[in-house]
């Protein structure tokens, strides 16, 4: 009887370190596999900036801007507030997480996601605020019981949903947060316009005329 119970144990173990296991290695596919993987990581990335961005444009869309009525003027500053948000959350988490783009310049990654999200921003507010206008003046919708906020989420989340797939996945995958030959150029941009690099040539320059005058003196 204690041998059987010895055996039935070891078997519940050994179940429960298989069931360990598999959760460890489909844990380890999903945070460092190629492939399907990295899609799935795009994806819950996208997700958690999409929402964020959501909150934010929701927020400044139904309490913000209210006093605009169906003024395009409201879904537009509403969307492009959310955008911004939403873009810096995205780059981020794409950075350490999506794509684990460490062997990439910071310097280069910020530069090219600047210009694919500036092609991303401008799809997504015009976009979302063609189909908003749209969709506001379809009488039919307010019939039905659709209410102005309602048809702004909606056309929010279905503009959203077309450019992240069509558009951010791929070019970020393939161009983002990689090395490409872009890169060298968009670090020199990055270098040319920050005030601690200014300072630091001039810092180097001065040493270097200092070092020129003493030696003059010397001599």
């Amino acid at each position: 009887m204690s041998t059987t119970q010895d055996n039935n144990m070891d078997n519940e173990a050994i179940g429960g370190n298989d069931t360990r296991s598999l959760t460890r290695r489909v844990a380890d596919k999903f945070m460092t596999g190629k492939g399907i993987f990295t899609f799935l990581r795009s994806s819950v990335s996208s997700q958690i900036a999409s929402w964020i961005d959501m909150g934010v444009c929701f927020v400044f869309y139904a309490w913000v801007f209210m006093p605009l009525g169906k003024d395009p003027l409201r879904s537009f500053l509403a969307t492009a507030i959310g955008l911004v948000v939403g873009g810096v959350v995205n780059c981020c988490i794409n950075y350490k997480f999506t794509f684990r783009a460490e062997h990439c310049s910071v310097k280069a990654v910020a530069v090219k996601y600047f210009l694919i999200w500036g092609g991303s921003f401008l799809l997504n507010l015009l976009g979302t605020t063609a189909l908003d206008h749209l969709l506001q003046h379809a009488g039919w919708l307010q019939q039905i019981g659709f209410k102005a906020d309602g048809i702004f989420v909606f056309a929010r989340l279905a503009v959203s949903l077309i450019v992240s797939l069509a558009w951010n996945f791929l070019l970020q995958k393939n161009f983002v947060y990689v090395y490409t030959r872009f890169d060298p150029f968009a670090i020199k941009f990055v270098d040319s316009i920050t005030p601690h690099r200014k300072r630091h040539k001039t810092s180097k320059e001065n040493t270097r005329q200092s070092k020129m005058t003493k030696s003059i003196e010397e001599k």
